[in-house]
């Protein structure tokens, strides 16, 4: 697992490139506030359930949480179940948002 910076994918985004983002936080967290990407709870994560994420195996995937550590437990994880390029978003949406506001 690499580690990913909010301007790092910031940019990106505002080039343009479609980016797998996986967002591990509950429901309530995303609700107020998130930059897109599939909604994988942790839970599912742990429990091995992440079927939707399949066709990402062999993509770049970027995973985000709240401060980047449930995240990082996710990219591990995924890395376990054989995703090849898990990045994880240092310092999630707490960074994000003191960076770039809401």
């Amino acid at each position: 697992m690499q580690n990913i910076t909010p301007e790092e994918v910031k940019e990106r985004l505002d080039r343009g490139e479609q980016l797998n983002l996986v967002d591990v936080r509950e429901p309530h967290e995303r609700a107020e506030f998130n930059i897109g990407g599939e909604h994988v709870p942790l839970g599912q994560v742990q429990m091995m359930q992440v079927d939707q994420l399949e066709n990402l195996k062999n993509e770049e995937v970027i995973v985000y949480c709240r401060s980047g550590n449930r995240s990082g437990q996710a990219a591990m994880i995924l890395e376990t179940l054989g995703f090849t390029n898990t990045k994880n978003l240092s310092g999630g949406m707490l960074a994000w948002q003191s960076k770039f506001g809401q």
